[in-house]
């Protein structure tokens, strides 16, 4: 992905609790302060950075956001991704991060 540093880490896919489809993963506390600590000045609305996202053989362009509730970044994974690599609520997922 390019020659920016990439990041990689495993977590679950969760569902916002509400009446809409969102589903996120949460990066790790740890990469997240990384992450924050290098681009902080690339942040553009609301604290999000541009990134270009793999998970499995799916790769698509997003933000990640700063969320106060889980004091980490949490990335947003698009139903397209959802369905080509068979993930469902809860499902654990490999991701890596390019921060554009």
């Amino acid at each position: 992905m390019g020659t920016t540093r990439e990041y990689e880490f495993e977590s679950t896919v969760w569902k916002v609790d509400d009446p809409g489809t969102w589903f996120f993963t949460t990066l790790p506390f740890d990469l997240s302060d990384e992450i924050e600590e290098r681009h902080r000045d690339r942040a553009a609305g609301f604290g999000s950075l541009k990134v270009r996202v793999r998970v499995g053989a799916t790769t698509w362009t997003t933000s990640l956001f700063p969320s106060k509730q889980a004091e980490a970044y949490v990335l947003p994974v698009k139903k397209a991704v959802r369905e080509a690599e068979q993930l469902h609520e809860g499902s654990p997922v490999r991701v890596a991060v390019e921060v554009l």
